[in-house]
């Protein structure tokens, strides 16, 4: 007598259930998806980096809506974790993420559920840039150096690693490690741009509040978004002076969900956290941000709180704070702020 189980010979049936984690195995390798994880909880570990923004690079993973990503970052020179040379300098980016029924018009928000130093060391440059301060004393600087710092999560303060400077032995700053690039694929001619560039689809933001537990909103140009992420900074004082914030690697944990396109006039990033609501402007000159900045909050504020025109010139001037975020890239970054606390007295309409 001849046994099958559905019309199947059962020698069959074991050998294909004796296969079964290792067709599993490769499949999640294939994807980038840790053959541990949960489902809709995915360990990424990059292998592969991209120094510009771009619709012509192959994802590096797909996710859905709702998917939570746990992965890293490496420096602005390339270097990762361990200290190894992973791709060439540049602010090299990890992604493209390809965020599944997303398209254009749409809006990606981005929650940074975990930003964490993963090393202890970082470095910056001995140097002014040339936006912010008169050319009279940028040329007493010399050729900019590296200079080194210690990072210490254990006491929450960065020092100098340097033995050159003679004041600075008792220096430290606080750590706030933030990402200083976070964006999409671009709608231009090529779509793509390199990744020391800002604009509309996000990119070199170098704003310190991109950090955990912040929201960040960003239009989306392109079937499937193709994020990316990276320029681990461990703390920086506003506008980037120097050319360079305190320089390192990341660990980012990040879930993404979908605002369908009509809900949302976006055309530049948004960031939300529990404090601000924060509107981005970037342009070439500080006057062409600034206003781009404020644009965006005013109609943040007139879609939520259906406030017109006139009653917004009482909030606004009020209560609106600005942080000129960026000023040692090609373009200028300000971004336009107002506290939730001070709108509480407003009805806000869902």
């Amino acid at each position: 007598m001849k046994y099958t189980f559905l019309g199947v010979h059962p020698f069959l049936v074991f050998y294909f259930l004796l296969c079964l984690p290792q067709l599993i195995q490769a499949q999640n390798s294939f994807t980038g998806l840790d053959s541990s994880s949960t489902p809709g909880h995915i360990n990424f570990t990059p292998t592969t980096f991209s120094n510009k923004f771009s619709l012509n690079v192959t994802p590096v993973l797909r996710m859905h809506p709702d998917d939570t990503v746990l992965t890293e970052t490496i420096d602005s020179r390339g270097f990762d974790k361990n200290g190894i040379k992973r791709q060439k300098g540049g602010n090299p980016l990890t992604g493209p993420f390809y965020i599944e029924n997303t398209s254009p018009g749409d809006v990606l928000a981005v929650t940074l559920t975990k930003v964490l130093l993963n090393r202890s060391t970082a470095f910056t440059t001995e140097s002014f840039s040339s936006r912010s301060l008169p050319k009279s004393i940028i040329h007493k600087m010399p050729k900019p150096r590296l200079v080194n710092w210690k990072l210490d999560t254990q006491s929450g303060f960065a020092t100098i690693d340097d033995t050159s400077y003679e004041h600075l032995h008792s220096f430290k700053v606080s750590l706030n490690p933030f990402l200083g690039c976070i964006g999409v694929a671009p709608a231009n001619k090529k779509n793509e741009i390199l990744s020391f560039f800002q604009g509309p689809y996000g990119g070199n933001l170098d704003f310190g509040r991109i950090t955990q537990s912040a929201t960040i909103y960003l239009p989306i140009f392109h079937e499937g978004s193709y994020l990316y992420m990276g320029d681990g900074h461990a703390c920086q004082g506003d506008g980037e002076i120097a050319g360079n914030a305190l320089e390192t690697s990341l660990d980012i944990e990040f879930t993404v969900k979908v605002i369908k396109k009509g809900f949302i006039n976006l055309t530049h990033p948004r960031i939300e956290d529990s404090t601000y609501l924060m509107a981005i402007g970037t342009d070439k000159s500080l006057d062409g941000a600034l206003k781009i900045a404020t644009s965006g909050l005013l109609e943040w504020l007139q879609t939520d709180y259906r406030i017109t025109l006139q009653e917004a010139t009482q909030v606004i001037s009020t209560t609106i704070e600005y942080t000129i975020a960026e000023i040692a890239d090609p373009e200028v970054v300000v971004v336009a702020k107002i506290k939730k606390e001070v709108l509480k007295g407003l009805k806000k309409y869902d």
